[in-house]
């Protein structure tokens, strides 16, 4: 039988920093190249593993105020840092797994993002680094 996830309360931490009443969405894309290695002989193509190419977007509100989404984000442009992400903000278990990208690169980041009558939110993609999942 199917199930579906409702997420209302996820935790999102950027660099130590819990940002997760500001953000409204995250995605977390775990890839591993493809390296073909089909050989002379062969009927079909083979791959293995290559490089991880981890990387995840969030969409936050941008705010001003001190220890915020401004104060935290714009240093970490052209650097590497961490991020925690979980389902939900409870403890870290089976059903509400903890994933970390650490060293992951910061490109760039849009300090204003502003229309008229409407929220300004900003997206962040942190790309590369190490994901790791825990469930204890």
């Amino acid at each position: 039988m199917p199930t579906s996830v409702y997420l209302s309360n996820p935790s999102v931490t950027i660099n130590s920093v819990d940002l997760s009443d500001q953000c409204t969405a995250a995605t977390i894309t775990y890839s591993v190249e493809a390296l073909e290695n089909t050989a002379f002989g062969s009927t079909a193509r083979t791959y293995t593993g290559g490089l991880a190419n981890n990387s995840v977007t969030v969409t936050l509100y941008q705010s001003y105020a001190g220890s915020e989404t401004e104060v935290s984000i714009y240093s970490l442009v052209g650097t590497t840092t961490t991020l925690v992400l979980k389902p939900a903000s409870g403890a870290v278990s089976s059903t509400n797994p903890s994933y970390t990208l650490a060293t992951a690169y910061l490109e760039s980041h849009t300090p204003i993002n502003a229309s008229l009558g409407e929220l300004s939110t900003i997206d962040l993609t942190f790309t590369g680094g190490t994901l790791t999942k825990a469930t204890s």
